[in-house]
């Protein structure tokens, strides 16, 4: 087996009691005393423990400290200078910094069609819900003057069933 690693990031609320950000754990099976020998990691990066590390200089965090506050606060307005200044110092996470804008504008540009779909199909439904509506009306009318159901079925494109419904409204 190769090595495995699985990066979750943890944003909502710390889950080890400890002040530590990164915990790397590795796999074993407590019933059966099976280890992967350390072939297989889940790390963890609890996003909720960045406020110390986000005062320090960034000259003074380290790599993995430095991706870890670049995650947890690009997009907060407050900490716009120190993430510049962290896309500054490291040419992989200026890297991706551009990959998480054009991954935004992707996003941005698919609420936008999205949105375009959606106004499109409630025009459609409106336009089809004015046909039906116009269809009952005109055969309401044909009753009044009393033409014969089969008529108005054929000239409406109504069933006979919808034409009969629409005699015992009146």
């Amino acid at each position: 087996m190769k090595h495995s690693y699985q990066i979750a990031f943890l944003v909502n609320a710390p889950v080890f009691k400890d002040e530590v950000f990164v915990h790397n754990l590795k796999y074993y099976d407590e019933k059966n005393k099976v280890s992967l020998n350390g072939r297989s990691h889940i790390i963890t990066i609890e996003l909720t423990k960045l406020e110390k590390i986000a005062k320090k200089p960034v000259a003074e965090m380290t790599p993995l400290e430095r991706w870890a506050v670049f995650f947890k606060y690009t997009t907060d307005k407050e900490k716009r200078e120190l993430v510049n200044e962290i896309i500054e110092s490291e040419e992989g996470i200026a890297m991706a910094g551009q990959v998480l804008l054009s991954i935004s504008k992707d996003e941005h540009e698919r609420a936008r069609l999205t949105s375009e779909y959606k106004y499109a199909v409630d025009l459609q439904s409106k336009v089809v819900n004015a046909r039906r509506a116009a269809e009952r009306e005109i055969a309401q009318n044909f009753l009044r003057m009393n033409i014969p159901i089969e008529q108005i079925a054929a000239g409406t494109g109504l069933t006979a069933d919808d034409v009969e419904s629409l005699r015992d409204l009146e």
